[in-house]
């Protein structure tokens, strides 16, 4: 792979990173008002956007428009799983994996290239 092939997948790492915090962060401050997680959560997806958007366009240069969105998916749900557990301290069961390896199934396809 080459850093053109790598960089799209970095800044989508970090993208995905700001984007977990902006849409379940405000769960472990549910004392707080919901319009200041709002603002906050607002404020985190902006950040993300810095990333993602140069992903997008970096990463349209050597993959489709619907490889990056596989990609995205894939790197959401890690991201998300590793968010769940490390940050919000819940469990993945069986289900979750089953259900993400499914996901992931579908991603090779998509990569794989025209079937027969």
């Amino acid at each position: 792979m080459t850093l053109a092939h790598l960089t799209p997948i970095f800044l989508l790492a970090v993208s995905n990173l700001f984007m977990t915090f902006a849409w379940y962060g405000h769960l472990k401050f549910t004392n707080k008002p919901l319009a200041m997680v709002v603002l906050a959560s607002w404020s985190i997806a902006l950040i993300e956007y810095c990333f993602a958007v140069p992903a997008n366009r970096y990463g349209h240069a050597v993959y489709s428009a619907a490889e990056l969105k596989t990609m995205q998916e894939i790197i959401t749900l890690c991201v998300f799983a590793g968010f769940s557990v490390l940050y919000l301290g819940e469990q993945l069961t069986i289900n979750h994996a089953v259900g993400f390896a499914l996901i992931c199934l579908g991603a090779f396809f998509v990569f794989k290239g025209p079937l027969g």
